[in-house]
């Protein structure tokens, strides 16, 4: 799947490699470096988000046993169906003593406090900064605001008891030992995910701006561009990583600021960098901890 997206991507580039041809050339290795060290610093601070949840669901856990139960699960989502990477960090959890059901509880809060925040970014910039892809993908942006308002603590306390009786997990469960979140552990990691965008808009600042991009114009284009790409990304579960929806929404994001072949050079640089980031943070993961359950 990566080699069809990848040879897709090459087959556009040399459509379009007068334009590419200018942004390569200009891209020099210190602009990648730096992408890359500002993928490395988001992806950290949304890890600090899924722990503050995790913690705020009453198991806490060491900085690097939440690094490797998430960096190395996150590798999952290179396969079809996003889902699989969600499933592999709940169980290298578990390894850590999180129940299953906490575990899932967690990771699905941490997606939807994700989702929110990309939004949020995205709507606050995007029709600023590139009225095309406002106006293509303004019901996406529209759900931001209610996004926003359900995670308020009583909302998602209600959402998961609810769920949780749905599947009937809770019919050998008393109440008071549902899952219950609190007012300022949701308000952390809103507050992470938050902080999180600053190095994440700059990866794909810095990309833009070493292709040739205006430094006061591309700023918003590009931290919006990617919150929508991501987020879209996220959604379309088929696609693993997001892989060929977040180019497109590049491509069609950035067009205010960049040519189309210098688009989808960012657009492809940005998917390694990601990519490298997030087998960097696995390594160094695997590399620092042990596994609770070595057997398994």
């Amino acid at each position: 799947m990566v080699l069809i997206v990848l040879g897709c991507a090459g087959y556009a580039l040399v459509a379009r490699w007068d334009e590419a041809e200018e942004a390569l050339r200009a891209l020099s290795p210190a602009f990648v470096a730096a992408s890359v060290a500002a993928a490395l610093t988001g992806l950290g601070a949304q890890m600090m988000a899924w722990r503050a949840i995790l913690a705020d669901l009453g198991s806490p856990l060491p900085v690097r046993a939440t690094a490797r139960a998430m960096f190395v699960g996150q590798l999952g989502k290179y396969l079809p169906g996003s889902v699989w990477a969600f499933v592999a960090q709940v169980e290298l959890a578990k390894d850590r003593d999180v129940a299953r059901q906490r575990g899932i509880t967690a990771t699905v809060l941490a997606v939807a406090v994700t989702l929110t925040v990309n939004l949020a970014v995205a709507a606050a910039t995007l029709p600023f900064a590139s009225e095309e892809a406002a106006h293509r993908w303004w019901w996406v942006l529209a759900c931001a605001p209610f996004l926003l308002a359900a995670l308020h603590p009583r909302v998602v306390t209600w959402v998961i008891h609810t769920a949780l009786r749905l599947v009937r997990r809770s019919r050998d469960v008393p109440d008071a030992e549902l899952e219950r979140v609190s007012g300022r552990g949701m308000a952390v990691a809103v507050g992470w995910s938050v902080l999180a965008w600053v190095p994440l808009g700059a990866h794909i600042w810095v990309l833009v701006l070493g292709a040739g991009g205006q430094q006061a114009a591309a700023l918003p284009a590009a931290v919006g561009a990617y919150a929508l790409a991501w987020t879209l990304g996220i959604l379309f579960v088929i696609a693993p990583a997001g892989i060929g929806v977040r180019e497109l929404v590049l491509v069609v994001a950035l067009s205010p600021v960049l040519s189309p072949g210098s688009a989808l050079v960012v657009a492809a640089l940005s998917r390694l960098v990601m990519t490298a980031a997030d087998i960097l943070w696995a390594g160094a993961a695997l590399a620092f901890t042990r596994s609770a359950a070595p057997s398994r």
